[in-house]
């Protein structure tokens, strides 16, 4: 049977049995962990095996693990991971380091996401934050040098893949230049098409990755009107053919201020927006059932290179993790970190 284009927020630690009813229904391919929803390791185990059984097949189920500000998963019932900066600070030191931190810091990542049933996570992070700019993005970034970015970005991503779970780059095309956090209103970007060859070059050198996510920005110079994630322009012409990304496109969560503000109607006109545009794949993140269901409308069966480039995801997913010592690990990466 098909799965919808969507992936659907989950902020309750245990399904009810409305929720649980309208997964069986709409099958939709994908689940977002956060906060709410992680209080224990054994309750995370149940949650997701709870959510692939409602929805009746192998759902691949995803998080926002990053490290620093952006972790759904806290203290005292998991560790602390660094800031991506961080790792940006012991490579300014010792590159080989920095390199290693950071393929290792994602590798106890894995590790535990692996462990609960939770396949993919929605790191790293490859913008490249400018001066100036909102701070939404700071320390979320490996760096400030575009080149120390994609070195990073791919050694992390390495280190999910060889936890078996699957990495989603973000935020496509970029969103180090926003003057506001799109979660609170709609960035406009005024730079020129040459400037922003800066942003371009870390996901230009991870565009084999096997996910991305939009940014709901509007960059002046590719399309004066329409967010990266409605705008068919910049996903064809900058996304899929200048950047060169090829597998499953992802918006970022619909429910964000900046594409309320870029768009008229409600969830159900963003879904459509952002898949006639070219995204595969729409995040709707509230947890709210009812908002769910008004997603759920806007949203089509996957098909073609859509479900091709979903399977592809899939595969990363349910890879088995490489043999790995985790206390080990630890040892080796809190030393890296001093």
């Amino acid at each position: 049977m098909s799965t919808l284009s969507c992936a659907l927020g989950i902020r309750q630690s245990k399904l009810d049995a409305d929720t649980r009813a309208f997964f069986r229904d709409a099958r939709p391919w994908s689940f977002i962990l956060f906060r709410e929803a992680c209080v224990t390791r054994a309750q995370v185990s149940a949650l997701c095996a709870d959510l692939r059984d409602a929805a009746g097949h192998d759902a691949v189920i995803s998080i926002d693990q990053e490290g620093g500000r952006v972790a759904r998963l806290k203290p005292p019932e998991w560790p602390v991971w660094p800031a991506c900066a961080r790792y940006g600070e012991v490579y300014a030191r010792d590159a080989e380091a920095g390199a290693e931190a950071a393929r290792l810091g994602h590798r106890l990542i894995a590790h535990e996401l692996k462990a609960m049933g939770v396949d993919a996570d929605f790191a790293p992070v490859l913008d490249v934050p400018v001066g100036g700019a909102d701070p939404i993005i700071g320390d979320r970034a490996f760096s400030h040098d575009q080149k120390t970015i994609a070195v990073l970005a791919r050694a992390a991503l390495d280190g999910l893949h060889a936890g078996g779970v699957a990495g989603c780059i973000k935020h496509m095309p970029g969103h180090g230049r926003a003057e506001a956090d799109s979660h609170l209103a709609l960035p406009r970007v005024s730079a020129s098409e040459q400037q922003l060859e800066t942003d371009l070059f870390p996901f230009a050198a991870l565009a084999d990755a096997e996910a991305a996510m939009t940014a709901h920005i509007i960059y002046e110079a590719w399309d004066k009107d329409r967010p990266a994630t409605c705008s068919s322009v910049v996903i064809e012409k900058i996304i899929r053919r200048r950047i060169g990304f090829q597998g499953l496109l992802m918006s970022d969560d619909l429910d964000m201020k900046a594409l309320q503000y870029a768009m008229n109607g409600g969830l159900t006109q963003r879904a459509e927006a952002a898949l006639k545009a070219g995204c595969d794949v729409v995040l709707q993140c509230s947890g709210v059932l009812k908002d769910m269901e008004t997603v759920a409308k806007g949203c089509a069966p996957l098909t073609g290179l859509a479900l091709v480039r979903a399977r592809a995801v899939e595969a990363f997913a349910k890879r088995p993790p490489s043999e790995f010592d985790a206390d080990a690990g630890w040892a080796r990466f809190k030393q890296l970190m001093l």
